[in-house]
């Protein structure tokens, strides 16, 4: 009879243990999210600050990043195998309207409100600079067709007859409307277009034209932190048009940089959907970040912490306050 009654007990206890593990919740999955980064210092440094953020405001959030062209990881987020795209210049994506009306990509939030990108040249191209005794080299150049008249000002050295245009990246779609500029332009005829492989390639070439004080003509956007270093001038163009701009016989549109989604984000991560559309930053302060990052050689994730910490005000416009009392701890002990 004891034994039997021993039994009993164990069986019971065995079934409570059973119904207190069945009922007990399974540790929550971590959510991973997957960013477009398509290689651009801007795209990466909000990439790297809103993953510092995610991993470190919330609970149970990780981020990764798609590493392939614009149009590549813009079709990926179509697929709903990319997440997010911090940074959207939609202009640049010919089929940003349909897709959106089309319910494949979804609008989050505004970025900025103020950017600007086509071919520039260093102001004192134009004007000169009289703390460096440079001459103004071009005072009539104001428009991108006025270009043809001075191929001199910008050579090629390794083609001595013509002159340079530096383009946009390859991969980029900006690149496609800016070749399809110097054609329709016809500056095909007294210009070479080169394409370099990288955006810090570009960069090099601006920054050591611009140290020695020499013609330079190419791609540049702004936020930036070429552009928020370096007194630059944006060449004028036709005024935008949708349909011409594709086929680059307008200017590129200032135009609101957005965060765009996939259509099944919302559902797959609604925190993380409600923070990105709080999330906004603006030109001024990314070109003065960029610059930064450039000045300093910090990493990236070094200038996210220092950024925070400098608009510390912006932490209470994107997160709720129990999240913001998180980062702000978690700052505290960087």
């Amino acid at each position: 009879m004891k034994n039997r009654r021993c039994f009993l007990v164990v069986i019971v206890a065995a079934l409570l243990l059973s119904l207190n593990s069945a009922c007990r919740p399974e540790p929550s999955q971590t959510i991973r999210i997957v960013a477009a980064d398509s290689g651009w210092d801007s795209q990466m440094f909000h990439n790297v600050l809103a993953k510092f953020i995610l991993e470190n405001a919330f609970e149970g959030y990780s981020m990764s990043f798609s590493t392939a062209s614009s149009a590549m990881n813009w079709e990926s987020m179509k697929n709903g195998d990319v997440d997010l795209n911090i940074e959207t210049w939609p202009d640049n994506m010919p089929t940003y309207a349909s897709d959106v009306r089309d319910g494949l990509v979804i609008n989050v939030g505004v970025l900025s409100n103020d950017s600007r990108q086509g071919l520039y040249v260093p102001r004192y191209v134009i004007e000169g600079d009289i703390s460096r005794g440079i001459a103004p080299m071009a005072p009539a150049l104001r428009r991108v067709e006025d270009l043809a008249r001075y191929p001199h000002i910008f050579p090629d050295d390794e083609n001595p007859g013509k002159g340079r245009i530096y383009g946009s990246i390859p991969g980029w779609l900006a690149d496609n409307i800016l070749h399809s500029k110097y054609l329709y332009h016809g500056l095909d005829g007294s210009y070479n277009y080169m394409r370099l492989g990288s955006e810090a390639s570009l960069f090099a070439s601006l920054s050591s034209a611009y140290n020695l004080g020499t013609g330079w003509v190419g791609y540049c956007y702004e936020p930036s932190w070429i552009a928020g270093k370096l007194d630059l001038v944006l060449l004028e163009d036709a005024p935008y048009e949708a349909n011409a701009f594709q086929e680059g016989r307008t200017a590129f549109s200032p135009q609101q940089l957005l965060t765009t989604s996939s259509q099944v984000f919302p559902q797959k991560a609604p925190e993380a959907f409600e923070f990105f559309k709080n999330y906004s930053t603006g030109m001024e302060r990314i070109s003065i970040v960029l610059a930064y990052l450039d000045e300093t050689g910090a990493s990236y994730e070094e200038v996210a912490v220092w950024f925070l910490k400098t608009y510390d005000e912006l932490i209470d416009e994107w997160l709720p306050a129990e999240n913001a009392e998180k980062l702000r701890h978690y700052l505290s002990q960087r």
